[in-house]
């Protein structure tokens, strides 16, 4: 079977080894062959990750990549015969629109992969406030014209989808989140963060919220430590801002680790895990979280709203300081709750095993191919 995917992920192009890597990796096993179309990256034009496994880089505007997916895939549909295509759609639905274009010049099904929707359910900026608007008209168009839509949670985004008028026999619930649990799992270590943030530092991810919440923390506990794991457009203002809420003894920042082993020792030597975002798929680092023992403070998003059970394996919070930091002191100062909620964490995500999560996803795509 060859697969043909549309993304805009470059990142293993540009020789990160992170969960789109891990993902192929793990797919490679399942495909004769897998062909990636993406985006412009600098004096690449190809590149092959694995044997069976090509990625094809634009070397168009953004603008223009519906065009080079009709042109690139025609190509490759003329040389080998595709059993499916799965667009990853997000943003302007660049690729969305290049699969439509192209499956109407070669017979190929097509699959939407909606892994969340961007300002939803919360904005982080203007931008985000139009996302959701602009997702809805890229579904209802889409409808006619694809096998189904991939959603990767049961909750924020099934819900979504049948008010915008999908068929329930259209929506596709894969769980995009695996957990390698020889990796991420309960081990006892001494504790040394009060609270650990991880993301990429962006508006999305509120981490400004992460510390004005640590900053109330600390007029109550003055020794209060955190973590911040991440890279991003946001570390010169957060450090900065850091410094002008007196929090520089407080506050350790750590450029983003791509080691999984690292970090999920990270995940154990901290009390617990805050995530402030607006919007999420998943968030990743709040399953792999979980599966160490950590107990988490997240924002209603995404998959957190299946993974969390507020009060048991941590605490849902609104996008509020004065929550955060109540929630954060009562995790601190009551370190029987915390030992309680730590014990539960690892049982939430049983359910989201690598093999399990692969297997799941390779046997729903054979079964649609086969119809």
């Amino acid at each position: 079977m060859n697969l043909l995917m549309l993304s805009g992920d470059t990142t293993v192009v540009r020789g990160e080894r992170g969960a789109f890597y891990n993902t192929l990796s793990e797919l490679s096993s399942h495909w004769d062959n897998i062909d990636i179309l993406t985006s412009y990256v600098p004096d690449v034009s190809s590149y092959k990750c694995f044997d069976n496994v090509n990625f094809y880089c634009s070397n168009y505007a953004k603008i223009l990549q519906p065009f080079f997916i009709w042109k690139q895939g025609s190509a490759l549909a003329a040389i080998r015969k595709y059993d499916l295509m799965v667009s990853h759609d997000y943003g302007w639905f660049l690729n969305g629109m290049g699969a439509k274009w192209l499956a109407s010049n070669i017979e190929i099904p097509h699959i939407s992969e909606i892994h969340h929707v961007d300002g939803y359910p919360r904005a982080a900026n203007l931008r985000a406030k139009f996302q959701p608007w602009l997702t809805r008209f890229y579904i209802k168009q889409a409808i006619p014209h694809v096998l189904g839509f991939r959603i990767t949670n049961s909750v924020e985004l099934k819900s979504l989808l049948t008010n915008w008028g999908v068929p329930l026999d259209q929506i596709l619930l894969l769980y995009s989140l695996y957990l390698d649990f020889d990796v991420f799992r309960p081990i006892s270590v001494p504790i040394e963060y009060d609270a650990i943030f991880v993301g990429r530092l962006t508006d999305n991810k509120a981490p400004h919220l992460f510390l004005d919440g640590v900053a109330k923390a600390a007029d109550q506990k003055k020794d209060i430590r955190v973590l911040i794991v991440g890279q991003g457009p946001l570390v010169s203002g957060l450090r900065q801002r850091t410094i002008k809420l007196g929090l520089s003894q407080n506050v350790e920042f750590k450029d983003w680790v791509s080691n999984s082993t690292e970090l999920a020792n990270y995940y154990r030597r901290s009390r617990c895990l805050v995530c402030t975002s607006y919007s999420e798929g998943g968030p990743r680092v709040v399953a792999e979280a979980l599966a160490c023992g950590t107990p988490i403070i997240t924002t209603r998003v995404g998959l957190a709203n299946e993974l969390i059970k507020d009060g048991v394996n941590g605490f849902f919070i609104d996008w509020s300081a004065d929550m955060l930091k109540n929630r954060l002191m009562q995790i601190i100062s009551d370190t029987n709750l915390r030992d309680r909620m730590a014990s539960e964490a690892p049982r939430s995500v049983q359910r989201y095993e690598k093999d399990r999560v692969v297997n799941e996803y390779m046997s729903c795509y054979k079964q649609l191919i086969s119809q």
